[in-house]
Order: C-alpha cells, then structure tokens, then sequence
C-alpha cells in the first residue's frame, strides 16, 4: 500500500474495470461489489470525486418529464433518506422541500408530469400562489398560478456521496487508483480487451466509462464517437442577507432561468440554467467572473428580492456533460462488445448517482435494468434517431 491507503502497483487483469471515481463510477463500483461481481478496479486520474460531483449543486428532486428519470430519482432518494443503512455512513441529506415553477403558458404541462409522477410513486403536490406565498413568504410569487411542491427533497453532497459509496466498495474488495491516466482503450475485433494507462496495462472483458465531460476524447480511442459537449457553467455562493431566514425550499425556476437552495444555515446558493459551449474540461475558469454572477443573482432577486441584500462570498465554476437531448448515455457501446459508457448526465447526475449504480450493476450481470428500463438511454439512440423526447417536456428541459 502506499500513502494514500491505494495499492502502489496496478493488477495486469481484472474481470471490471471503471474509469472515474465521482458519484457514477463510485455507485456502480458499490453495486457491482455488493452483487460479488468478480475482481474490480476503479481508476480516476485525479481523486474520488475532483470531477463534476465535488461541484455539483446537489439538488435531490423528483421532477422530471421523462419517467423512467422519475423513477431513477425515486429510488435514488430512498437511498440518500437511508444513507446510514444502504452505506453505514451518515451521509448529508437535506430536507428542505423543493418548488418547481414553469413558464404560465406550461401550467397544463406541470399538471400532467405532477400526476405521471405521483402515480409513480413520488410526494409531490401542486399548490397555488397562495399556498406557495404562505410556505416561502420571502419570494416574489405574484407570477405563479400553481407550482409543483416536494415536501421530501432537498440537497446533499456529491464528493461525500462519491466517498461514501468508494469506501463500501473498497471494504468489499474493489481496489482503487486515484491519480492513474487511462490513455487508451483496447479493442480487438469488435470486443473491448482492456486499458493503457500511465501506470501500465490492465486487460478486462468490460470496461466501463464514467467519465463525464473526458468520455467523448476517451472514447474515440475506440473508435467510437459519442456526441458530448462540454459546457461551462457558473453558480453563486452567497451569505444571507441579515433579515433572511436560513433552510427554506431548493427551487428550479423557469420564469428566472435559475435554480437556488439554502446553503447550510446562513448562505444560499443561486445556479443559472444555461452555459456556455464549447468547453475544455481541463482548462476553463477556476474563477467566476462577477459580471456573471451579478446577472445570476439578478434573476434570481426577481424570486428572492431578499437576495439583493446578500453578499457574494464566492463562486463555483464546473463543466456539464451534454447531450443532444440533454439526456444520459447508459449502457454498452454499439460494435465494442464489453465496452459501457455512462455519462452525458447534461448536470443532472447527482440526484440520481445512487439508482444509476443499481441499474448499471444490472445491465452488466443481468443483461438490462431491471429495477428501471434504461434501454431509452441508449447510447445508440442518435444514430437511430430516437433522442428521447418526453410527452409533456417544458421548453427548457
């Protein structure tokens, strides 16, 4: 072992190998481990969630249009409610409630996703202005006819949720190199037969690639092109203004173009829906710039007039994976036998991290998802023309 408690030297074969170790890698690496799966590796090329999931704003919610995302999150969240008895760790589930708001003209949209997902299963409520004004008397809610509510949502952690679930996996045998650069993947006749890294080679019948924004450059090695773009994205920590009150309900608000929660006690943190493309995930800004945020802040004060009083006390930039239809890739990749991808999460991986672990550890051992059908999330579906479009999506889904 050498000082980071990892093993010094790389094993020249294993029967998986995961490349990443955020919140993705670091789920399926449990599940697989939890299923006795064989002999597992799990590679990262900095350290257990340094990616995506050590930035990530961490909302916890069930409201999507599409429901087999639904019931990802569903699963997902019995598992952050649970965290002591799935992980044997505390884990950092806030529960906060989480408001959803959609333009006026998608209010009969909102109805329909509310009720396609409480017939899934999840808490979740619409409520009018007056209801809403009563539950968050600090926002601005003249705008909102009706609202979704979720009483059970709210936050957690993403590099947490990353350790947490690398730990268990670890106790139960997998073995884990952090700083390790995977420099290609090798393939022969239509079938993956391992991995080069800077380290040396590993050769395995299945390797999977949770790398976020570095899949489609890992990728091409394959010879495989998956249509991820990078995207930069900016958010705001700010301290609460003295007359704010702290927790308070997570929201996603399309009249603003943002999303905020609390953070902790006495900050709030205030996200923006779009960024901007094309981005490098090794080199974009550490560093948030003010104008930026200003503007951010400044949509989100249209909600939380409060928030004008509010100080900045710093940003966090990060890079979102997306794709076409701003949906995730899941599952083997066409013409490499043995080869899985599970990325292109378009900033939406956290809250649903723990059942994506599940799901994959089934794709591979039972041959599909059988917890929830993931065949939707193809990663052959744009070539087929079948990008996932849901019934009742909002404009800015």
């Amino acid at each position: 072992m050498n000082g980071n408690g990892q093993s010094s030297s790389l094993p020249k074969t294993a029967d998986v190998v995961i490349l990443g170790a955020g919140v993705m890698g670091a789920s399926i690496a449990f599940h697989l481990a939890k299923r006795k799966a064989g002999k597992i590796v799990v590679l990262d090329k900095d350290h257990v969630g340094s990616g995506g999931s050590g930035r990530s704003s961490a909302l916890i919610r069930m409201h999507y249009s599409f429901p087999p995302e639904v019931q990802l999150a569903l699963i997902s969240l019995k598992m952050f409610q649970n965290w002591q008895e799935v992980v044997g760790s505390p884990g950092d589930f806030r529960k906060t409630g989480f408001v959803r708001i959609v333009h006026p003209h998608e209010i009969e949209r909102l109805k329909l996703n509310v009720e396609m997902q409480r017939e899934l299963g999840a808490t979740v409520e619409l409520i009018d202005q007056k209801e809403l004004a009563k539950l968050e008397p600090a926002w601005k809610v003249d705008d909102v006819e009706l609202a979704a509510y979720e009483p059970e949502s709210g936050y957690g952690d993403g590099a947490g949720v990353a350790n947490d679930f690398l730990q268990v996996a670890r106790e139960l045998g997998v073995e884990y190199f952090s700083r390790t650069q995977v420099l290609e993947l090798k393939s022969q006749s239509g079938r993956i037969g391992g991995i080069v890294t800077d380290r040396g080679a590993i050769a395995a019948p299945i390797v999977i690639a949770a790398t976020g924004p570095w899949t489609r450059p890992l990728l091409r090695s394959a010879e495989y092109d998956l249509p991820i773009e990078c995207e930069y994205h900016q958010v705001a920590i700010l301290r609460n203004a003295l007359d704010m009150k702290g927790g308070g309900c997570a929201c996603i608000d399309s009249v603003t173009a943002t999303y905020f929660r609390s953070d902790a006690h006495d900050k709030f943190m205030v996200g923006d829906f779009y960024g901007k493309r094309p981005a490098d995930p090794d080199n974009f800004p550490q560093r948030a710039s003010d104008d930026s945020l200003e503007e951010i802040i400044e949509r989100a004060c249209r909600r939380v007039p409060k928030l004008e009083g509010a100080e900045v006390m710093r940003g966090v930039t990060g890079v979102y994976d997306m794709t076409p239809d701003s949906r995730p890739l899941l599952g083997e990749v066409p013409g490499v036998i043995g080869l899985y991808v599970c990325a292109g999460f378009s900033g939406m991986g956290f809250k649903i991290s723990p059942a994506i672990g599940l799901v994959m550890s089934e794709l591979l051992l039972d041959g599909s998802g059988k917890t929830v059908d993931i065949s939707a999330f193809r990663p052959s579906r744009f070539a087929e023309n079948s990008s996932i479009k849901a019934e009742y999506e909002y404009v800015d889904d």
